[in-house]
Parts: structure tokens; C-alpha cells; sequence
């Protein structure tokens, strides 16, 4: 897995035509973050600096391959003097594989309020991944454990909130030093927001067989963070149902700053077995 900085990087082939950079990977179909991440980049390209993104929403319309690259066609909706809103679509062979929306906005002043971190282990009082031999490793963490620390709460230390029905929390942060340019933090998290949020539909599942796949995915940024410090991603998945699950996550900065909300629909269809019956 090659660096953030890489993996994000996209070639101006026009005005508001974009290619994005291939990455080895041992997944079968190209990473969900890293399209929204070039996406993003793609529509920020497009956006004068004093309009920062505040929000995404975006749609995964086909698995992409992950061995071609990535073409990002940008539509400029609309220049306003407080918002900017951008379309851009991911093609792949011609046919579209993402769709994006995203919106920027110079920064302002109003009310302010904010939920607050929950009580949770600190990220050092965890397991690194990497400290265990490689063939003990989770698939997440040998496909991004070199740059990425993801360290999740073990079941028995999260904190619970009654009513909730299923909830996953989970440190992560990029593991070298990044570059200050705010850019690149947005579009990092943009990246890694997509890699444990679908798990927290499974915490009580996990025996399943079942196939998951990203849907949909929308984001906002609240306040100014470093995605190289650690983050807090507070996830929940309040329903799940007809081969899909719905959930959310809250992300906290470590002095109790939440810099950003994420919500996301992933398929999670039950594997049939060769006789149709859903067993075995």
C-alpha cells in the first residue's frame, strides 16, 4: 500500500477532467475511500482556497477494477459567495463507478454545541497491530497497517449507551507525519472513514457469512483536525435489514473536539449456499 500522498494524487488531464493513480492492493475491487478521496481532491482542484468542503455525499455505483485508473469528470454547480457545490463522477471503461456532491463554504460564525467524547481506553493503552506476527494480523491491517493505526476498543471496554444496537469505537490516525496543508487531512480521513464503519454493523453478527460492500457515503467536517493525531471514530449501526445496514459514526479529536460525522449504507447480503437456501 503506497503512501496517502500517493494514493490520493490525481493528473489534470482538462479544466475539470481528473485521472487518479492505481495502488496495489490485495482487495478485488478498487478501495471505496480511496475513490471518495480522489474525488474530493478532483473538486477541490476546481474551488478557490478560501471556500474549505464541509460535506460529501456520495454513491459507489460499481465495483470498481483496482488495477485501472480512475477518471473524475467535475461539474461546477454552483459558485456562490458563501457555498460552492461541485458533482463529480468516477468512470471506469466508460461507465460510471462513483458518484460525488460536495459542498464548500467560507468559513462563518453562528451557534455552536457539540456532543461530547465518550469514555474510552486511550489509544497507547491498546494493541498495535503491527506488534503481532503478520499471520495473525486481520486483512485490514495487512492492507493498511503500514501507514494507517487502526487500534479497535475490544468489545468489553466499549462504552455502551442503552438503546443503541450495535455500536464499535476505534482509534485510528495516519502513522507518518503529514503535510500542514488542511487539504490533505480532510482527504485523509475522507480515506480512512471508509475502512472499519461497516464493521459496526456486524459486532453481533460476526459468525455470519455475509457479503459487504459500500453503498453510499456521506461526510461532514465540523472543525479543523490532523488526521496524522489520534481520532476517535465512535460507531454505531442502528438497523440492518433486507441485505443492507445502516450506520454512523462520530469522530473526536483527542481533547474532545468532534471534527467530524460520517453516515454510510453498506450491503450486507447473507451468503447462499451451492443449494440456494442461505445454510451452511
Amino acid at each position: 500500500m503506497v503512501a496517502i500522498e500517493q494514493a490520493l494524487d490525481v493528473e489534470q488531464l482538462e479544466r475539470d477532467i481528473f485521472r487518479g493513480r492505481t495502488t496495489a492492493t490485495q482487495l478485488v475491487r478498487t478501495f471505496g475511500g480511496q475513490v471518495a478521496g480522489q474525488a474530493l481532491v478532483s473538486a477541490v482542484r476546481t474551488v478557490e482556497p478560501e471556500y474549505l468542503v464541509h460535506s460529501l455525499h456520495g454513491y459507489f455505483l460499481r465495483p470498481g477494477n483496482p488495477n485501472e485508473p480512475t477518471v473524475y469528470l467535475v461539474d461546477r454547480i454552483r459558485d456562490g459567495n458563501s457555498f460552492v457545490t461541485r458533482r463529480v463522477t468516477g468512470v471506469q471503461d466508460g461507465k460510471a463507478i462513483f458518484t460525488m456532491s460536495a459542498s464548500f463554504q467560507k468559513l462563518d460564525a453562528g451557534i455552536e454545541h457539540q456532543d461530547e467524547l465518550p469514555p474510552v481506553p486511550a489509544p497507547d493503552d491498546l494493541e498495535d497491530p503491527l506488534d503481532r506476527p503478520a499471520e495473525q494480523r486481520h486483512w485490514l491491517f495487512q492492507e493498511w497497517g503500514e501507514h494507517y493505526d487502526i487500534r479497535i476498543i475490544p468489545p468489553d471496554r466499549v462504552t455502551r449507551r442503552e438503546r443503541v444496537a450495535a455500536q464499535q469505537q476505534v482509534w485510528l490516525r495516519y502513522r507518518s507525519r503529514l503535510p500542514d496543508d488542511p487539504l490533505i487531512h480532510v482527504c485523509t480521513l475522507a480515506y480512512m472513514s471508509d475502512m472499519t464503519l461497516l464493521g459496526s454493523s456486524m459486532v453481533h453478527h460476526r459468525g455470519d457469512r455475509v457479503q459487504t460492500a459500500s453503498l453510499d457515503h456521506a461526510m461532514w467536517f465540523l472543525r479543523p483536525f490532523r488526521a496524522d493525531e489520534w481520532l476517535l471514530y465512535d460507531q454505531t449501526s442502528p438497523s440492518a435489514g433486507f441485505g443492507r445496514a445502516l450506520t454512523q459514526g462520530r469522530i473526536f479529536d483527542r481533547s474532545g473536539r468532534m471534527v467530524a460525522a460520517v453516515v454510510q449504507e453498506g450491503l450486507t447480503r447473507r451468503l447462499r449456499d451451492k443449494h440456494g437456501d442461505g445454510t451452511g
